[in-house]
């Protein structure tokens, strides 16, 4: 088929609503027109669909090439174009080499920020993806482990999944972390790491430059490893929470007391919590922490654009005890949030059996240490 007669292909099946109701009928209409490319054609424009939330944002990608596993590792747009600026505005006059480019999102959003760039990948499917979806993008087939440019900011998202399942352990990575940064240990390099990376792990690889977390949507969407030369001085973390446009790095005062509940608590942002970012979050907006290992914090006033909890009740913890709180304010609809004490809110909210007509929001958490430690339910009015 050639790319004229796939395209209009495409589009033929981009015509059928391919839901779960209306699957079965529209496979077996497309196959009496289209045969044994069905699947392909349906899988292409399935994966559009998918794609149209996270990466929108890119210019053309709704007529771009994937597979299942390169869309789920690949960043959300507006991830990818933050880390593009960042390195522009680190290196602005370097030629950045994405040594893992796959489907080509690191490089669009590098075009958008006019970074001279050019990718390469082992696998020759995602190359081929990459060609269509970049047009005239400066493309190879290389190995990441075998480097092909000299005197370029190295970009890599070594690949964490296989068959659909996650790799959790850095060594476990394609290619392995210890061996991307052991041959890329002299120029400087810009990696993409799962969020949950364990931070002391890496820090025994020898990496030394910053490790950034970002969130998006109220979600943690990756970390990100950046060396010295492209980290700000003294900065070692740093989290980015995109939707508010605010960072914060732990070159930042720390100065938080802490101090019983206020007016109102915060639950900080995932990026926030995960960098290790709570006090120096905390300090920067005048709050204060419940617990010194506790990630709640609590103010008087709201900080600008974040959701929090307005304290309407606080008690010592038993199911009993809350069971009657709630009823007493009516509440038919919980949302709980937990910190330090071992509860599923799922489990207890079934057990609450609340029958009121409010909703309201339940904090629950852990108040001091060792034989002092006790588990503490604020009864909260959510901000929004």
């Amino acid at each position: 088929m050639s790319s004229t007669d796939g395209a209009a292909a495409l589009a033929e099946v981009a015509g059928f609503a391919l839901t779960a109701a209306t699957r079965v009928a529209d496979i077996a209409a497309l196959r009496g027109r289209f045969g044994g490319r069905t699947p392909a054609l349906a899988e292409t424009i399935l994966l559009r669909r998918r794609a149209s939330a996270k990466l929108a944002e890119l210019p053309g990608t709704a007529q771009w090439l994937f597979t299942d596993e390169a869309l789920q590792q690949a960043s959300a747009a507006p991830v990818a174009r933050r880390r593009a600026q960042r390195i522009k505005a680190s290196a602005p006059d370097a030629v950045v080499h994405d040594v893992t480019c796959s489907i080509g999102t690191e490089l669009a959003a590098l075009s958008e920020v006019s970074a001279t760039a050019l990718g390469s990948d082992l696998d020759p499917v995602r190359l081929a993806m990459a060609r269509h979806n970049l047009g005239g993008a400066n493309l190879v087939r290389a190995d990441a482990l075998a480097p092909v440019t000299r005197d370029t900011v190295v970009l890599a998202d070594p690949g964490r999944r296989s068959g659909g399942r996650r790799r959790f352990d850095p060594a476990d990575y394609q290619p392995a972390l210890d061996r991307l940064l052991h041959v890329y240990a002299q120029r400087e390099l810009v990696v993409k790491t799962a969020p949950g990376i364990d931070f002391d792990k890496v820090r025994q690889l020898g990496f030394d430059g910053e490790i950034e977390v970002s969130s998006w949507r109220a979600s943690v969407r990756e970390a990100c490893l950046w060396s010295p030369g492209l980290a700000d001085p003294g900065v070692r973390r740093r989290a980015v929470i995109l939707d508010r446009d605010e960072q914060i790095t732990d070159a930042e005062p720390a100065d938080c007391d802490v101090r019983p509940a206020g007016r109102w608590i915060i639950d900080p942002d995932g990026a926030v919590v995960r960098a290790g970012l709570v006090r120096q979050y905390g300090a920067r907006h005048g709050l204060w922490q419940l617990d010194p290992d506790i990630a709640y914090l609590s103010g008087d006033e709201l900080p600008c654009g974040v959701r929090g909890f307005e304290v309407l009740d606080s008690l010592a913890y038993s199911e009993k005890r809350l069971r009657q709180a709630l009823a007493a304010r009516d509440c038919g609809t919980c949302e709980i949030l937990v910190r330090g004490v071992d509860l599923d809110p799922d489990v207890l909210r079934r057990r609450l059996r609340l029958r009121g007509d409010r909703a309201l929001s339940v904090v629950i958490t852990r108040l001091g240490a060792g034989a002092a430690a006790r588990p503490i339910a604020f009864v909260c009015h959510p901000s929004r």
